[in-house]
C-alpha cells in the first residue's frame, strides 16, 4: 500500500515524483478518484508550537474572536497578537513555548517553565484579553469536550459556530480528551492519525473524491473508540470518498466492503492472495486465518 499503490496513484493522479516503482501503471477506475492520500502515525509536527487547534485552522478562528473584544480593540490587538508562533504578544522570553530548554552536555535536556510568563506563552497584555472570563491561555487548556460545551453556548455568534464546526470532528474521532494547546509532539502515532482523519472530515464534502489509506487507524484505541472510528471513515464515504484501511481489528475487517486477505501466512510464507471478497464469503475460505477468527466476529 505505502510501496506501490499510493505513489503509484500519485504520480497518475497529482504528477508525483517520490520514490516508487518505476515503470507499470495501474488499471481500472481510476478515474474516479481526484487525489489520494495516506494517512500514516506519523506526528502532526515537530514543533511543540503545533497542536490540534493550529492542525485543524480552527485557531485562527480563536484569534480572530479574542481580537474583536472590547479591551482588544482599544489596545488594537490584532489577531497575530494571539499567536505564539509570530512576535507580538507571545512571550520574547520562551519565545511561545512556555517553557525554558536547558541544553545539559552529558544528561537530557531539562525543561523549565518560563519565569517570565510562567508557562501562558503570553504577555500580561494579552492575557489581560477575555471572552467569557478565559484568556488565551485558558482557551489552550481547555479540552476538545470543554471548548465544543464552552463555544457552543453562543448559538448566535458566527466565529463560536466556525469554532464548532472545526473542532466537532476531534470528538467524533474519539479524541475529545485532548487539549487545544496539546503539543503534537506529546501525541501517540494513532492520536496523531485521528486527527489527520479529523482534520479531513472538518473539511466537508468536496467537489473532488479522494482515495484515503489508513495505516492499522484502530492501534491502541479502546474498543468503544472503535465504534467513533468507524463512524468517522463512513462519513467520508458518505462525502464521496472511498476508503483503503490496512488492519488486523475485527471490528474493522467485518465492517468492510470489500476485503483482501494476504497470506498465508507472514513474512516469507505470506504474500500470497489468499482472499478476495465480501466478509460473509472470506468465512467459508478454508485458507484463510482471518477467516476462522471473523467467523467468531460476525455471530
Amino acid at each position: 500500500m505505502r510501496d506501490i499503490l499510493f505513489p503509484s496513484l500519485k504520480r497518475q493522479l497529482q504528477d508525483y515524483g517520490g520514490n516508487g516503482p518505476a515503470d507499470g501503471v495501474l488499471t481500472g477506475d481510476v478515474h474516479r478518484i481526484s487525489s489520494v492520500e495516506y494517512i500514516d502515525q506519523n506526528p502532526i509536527g515537530r514543533s511543540s508550537r503545533s497542536n490540534p487547534v493550529t492542525y485543524l485552522k480552527a485557531y485562527d478562528e480563536i484569534r480572530q474572536l479574542f481580537s474583536r473584544q472590547a479591551l482588544a480593540k482599544l489596545r488594537n490587538l490584532k489577531p497575530g497578537y494571539f499567536s505564539f508562533n509570530i512576535p507580538g504578544g507571545r512571550c520574547e522570553k520562551c519565545e511561545g513555548e512556555g517553557e525554558i530548554k536547558v541544553e545539559m552536555q552529558f544528561m537530557a535536556d531539562i525543561h523549565l517553565t518560563c519565569d517570565a510568563c510562567g508557562g501562558k506563552r503570553f504577555k500580561e497584555e494579552v492575557l489581560e484579553i477575555k471572552y467569557k472570563d478565559k484568556n488565551i491561555a485558558d482557551i489552550l487548556e481547555l479540552t476538545v469536550s470543554q471548548a465544543l460545551s464552552f463555544f457552543g453556548e453562543d448559538k448566535s455568534g458566527t466565529a463560536e459556530k466556525k469554532i464548532v464546526e472545526k473542532i466537532q470532528p476531534l470528538e467524533e474521532v474519539g479524541l475529545g480528551y485532548l487539549r487545544l494547546g496539546q503539543p503534537s509532539n506529546t501525541l501517540s502515532g494513532g492520536e496523531a492519525q485521528r486527527v489527520k482523519l479529523a482534520f479531513f472530515l472538518s473539511k466537508g464534502a468536496g467537489n473532488d473524491p479522494t482515495l484515503f489509506i489508513f495505516d492499522e487507524p484502530t492501534t491502541g484505541l479502546h474498543i468503544h473508540d472503535i465504534s467513533k472510528l468507524l463512524h468517522a471513515l463512513n462519513a467520508l464515504i458518505e462525502k464521496g470518498h472511498s476508503i483503503v484501511v490496512i488492519e488486523h481489528n475485527l471490528e474493522i475487517v467485518k465492517s468492510a466492503d470489500w476485503i483482501t486477505d494476504l497470506g498465508p501466512e507472514g513474512g516469507e510464507q505470506g504474500g500470497e492472495l489468499v482472499f478476495a471478497g465480501l466478509p460473509e464469503d472470506l468465512i467459508s475460505c478454508k485458507d484463510s486465518h482471518t477467516g476462522h477468527y471473523l467467523k467468531m466476529a460476525l455471530r
